[in-house]
């Protein structure tokens, strides 16, 4: 399939196949909910009774005092005692195959295709690593907020974009589900796209 150039009358040419897939929610739904996932900490952790230090001792004899028998003070039950169900580090990921993700990705940018989201320019490059170049730039495209991705992560682009507020630079071979769903639109050049083919192919 061919797809048009931005402010120009040309036309690049690429693969059906990483492009012209059908749009599968079930499966997009799940890549981005398993991206998500895996991308949590889960560095959180509590002490159980058995960590807490101390208690070794039983505190007082088992009968004859008139209180509950307790085995140790560092008991759930009283203060300074461990957590009942104490938190432990643990891994949130989802597992997906690669076949899996490589087709949810194909169905996101054929979307985004379809709706018209994702626009193909020459060259994003800037002179200078100055926000009133990139700002012109993304003004000539009429677009105020979105994702640029580039061949590699230029730095001239990467610092002339951050001062502007809800837009994201990305280099093509990284980029996520999360970042193409949740863009208005995607602005890629003709090797990042080229870049993209080959990672969806």
């Amino acid at each position: 399939m061919d797809i048009s150039i931005h402010n120009s009358s040309e036309k690049v040419s690429v693969s059906d196949e990483a492009f012209s897939a059908e749009f599968n929610e079930t499966l997009v739904h799940q890549l981005v909910v398993s991206f998500m996932s895996a991308s949590r900490a889960g560095t959180k952790a509590q002490k159980t009774r058995s960590d807490v230090r101390g208690g070794g001792a039983k505190p007082f004899r088992q009968k004859g005092t008139g209180r509950a028998r307790a085995g140790t003070i560092r008991s759930p039950l009283w203060r300074s005692g461990g957590t009942t169900f104490a938190a432990r580090p643990r891994d949130y990921g989802k597992k997906l195959n690669k076949k899996m993700y490589r087709t949810g990705m194909r169905s996101i940018v054929s979307e985004l295709i379809r709706q018209d989201r994702l626009i193909v320019v020459e060259d994003m490059t800037v002179a200078e690593p100055k926000t009133k170049l990139m700002a012109a730039k993304m003004a000539d495209l009429g677009i105020t907020k979105g994702l640029v991705l580039t061949d590699g992560l230029d730095s001239s682009v990467y610092l002339a974009a951050r001062n502007i507020p809800n837009l994201m630079v990305m280099d093509a071979s990284i980029v996520d589900p999360l970042s193409l769903v949740s863009q208005e639109k995607v602005i890629v050049d003709q090797a990042a796209l080229k870049k993209l083919e080959e990672r969806l192919s």
